[in-house]
């Protein structure tokens, strides 16, 4: 969300695997991933570090991407915090996206969690064991200020597992400049008006949307927006078993096989991740994209030839968002901690975070952080059309055994719903350990 990152889906989604490993932080340098401690992802001890009166420690990752900018931030919360809390301190600590999961698996792991860490909903269902209910320490009008979208996200089981301090969205967004040399201004609404576009965009040297299949980018980025916009789901509604090898998910894989041995997106991405700047969309080769933002791409485009429309129509018109969340782990000062958290997400607190890149307010107190920007207030506009996923303990590691499958059905080695029957086979397996 962000072009001081470029990768083909910068979010903080993507942001995982795309991140190098730089040190970057408040108050303490990145602590090195203690991934040869980590047994099989199993999440024993508690986390929390209140071994220490009146301390509270934080894990974060780079949401605000200029390291000086980013200290500078969370160092004037901390200040602020601490003065208005006489004999607590706070010590904030910036890990790189990379490895995150493991690092923080393993830190709980071995009793060493932080007392809070920041989360996306679709990690929550994984630490819900060891997360302490929002509920508990999250005074209620500061519940009631919450948006239904930020709210609903990060709850799981009927538990809120955060305290959501942001949100996002990725709309379809397409390069005006594109359609111009059509002569065209209809930007596509449906699969069917990006696959009536492909054939005379293809003519002219375009490429119909962009899409990356590496396996290390995150599928909620890539392949679910189209799995939703079929009408399908990661998992069933019980989530006792997969669902996206089900009618819906064999029509949205080959939808985007069709994309691919048509030449309307650039096939050497299905296997690579270079750099924003190296690719058809920076480049202006391409019409439309949802795994970008206007943000990522608006430093190649101009703000005046990004056009935001909703996400696309299968059957329904859905996108991915997310909501950025602080969680406090058990063992953590439940007081000082949920002082500490609420104080962050605070409205006035979190605006600093929210605006650094492009990101939308958690809180209908947060008000318009753009006014007069129509761009952002188009993104604004989809919030209602987004989903942040499926919350399921296992949803990650679906994704582990889904995207080389579905990788493989675009490079022709598998049919697609071969790829997916094969996928399902290894997932259901999960499910049941």
């Amino acid at each position: 969300m962000t072009p001081l990152i470029p990768t083909p889906a910068t979010s903080e989604e993507t942001l995982m695997s795309a991140l190098p490993h730089r040190r970057s932080g408040v108050r303490a340098l990145v602590v090195p991933v203690l991934a040869s401690a980590l047994a099989a992802g199993v999440l024993a001890g508690c986390g929390g570090s209140g071994d220490d009166d009146g301390a509270v420690t934080m894990w974060t990752y780079p949401v605000i991407f200029d390291e000086a900018k980013n200290k500078e931030y969370w160092d004037g919360l901390v200040g602020a915090f601490e003065k208005e809390h006489p004999g607590v301190t706070v010590k904030v600590e910036t890990f790189p996206w990379a490895n995150r999961d493991t690092a923080l698996a393993t830190a709980i792991a071995s009793g060493k969690g932080p007392d809070a860490v920041y989360l996306i909903p679709d990690q929550m269902p994984k630490y819900a064991a060891n997360i302490v209910p929002a509920d508990e320490y999250m005074p209620a009008d500061a519940r009631a200020d919450y948006t239904d979208f930020a709210l609903k996200s990060v709850t799981y089981q009927d538990k809120v597992l955060g305290t959501p301090v942001l949100t996002s969205a990725n709309p379809l967004i397409c390069d005006k400049r594109v359609f111009d040399a059509l002569g065209r201004s209809d930007y596509p609404t449906s699969w069917e008006d990006l696959s009536a576009l492909a054939p005379a965009l293809k003519k002219k040297g375009f490429y119909a949307t962009s899409y990356s299949g590496d396996t290390q980018q995150t599928l909620n980025m890539t392949f679910y927006p189209l799995l939703w916009q079929a009408g399908g789901d990661v998992f069933s509604k019980d989530g006792s078993r997969v669902a996206f090898a089900e009618a819906p998910g064999v029509e949205a894989l080959t939808y985007l096989k069709k994309l691919v041995d048509g030449g309307y997106t650039d096939k050497d991405l299905v296997t690579a991740t270079p750099k924003l700047e190296q690719t058809p969309v920076a480049r202006g080769k391409v019409a439309c994209t949802w795994q970008n933002t206007p943000a990522d791409v608006e430093p190649f485009w101009g703000k005046e030839n990004t056009v935001v429309r909703p996400p696309l129509t299968g059957t329904e018109s859905v996108g991915y968002g997310t909501v950025g969340a602080l969680s406090m782990l058990k063992g953590a000062d439940k007081k000082n901690t949920g002082d500490w958290l609420n104080f962050v997400a605070e409205s006035k607190n979190t605006a600093g975070l929210e605006k650094s890149a492009g990101y939308f307010p958690a809180r209908t107190s947060g008000g318009d952080l753009y006014p007069g920007d129509a761009l952002q207030k188009a993104v604004a506009d989809t919030l209602p059309s987004m989903t942040v996923g499926p919350l399921h303990d296992k949803s990650r590691e679906v994704m582990g055994v889904l995207a080389p499958e579905i990788q493989a059905a675009l490079l022709g080695k598998k049919s697609p719903q071969q790829a997916l029957d094969d996928a399902a086979k290894a997932a259901q397996a999960m499910l049941g350990r």
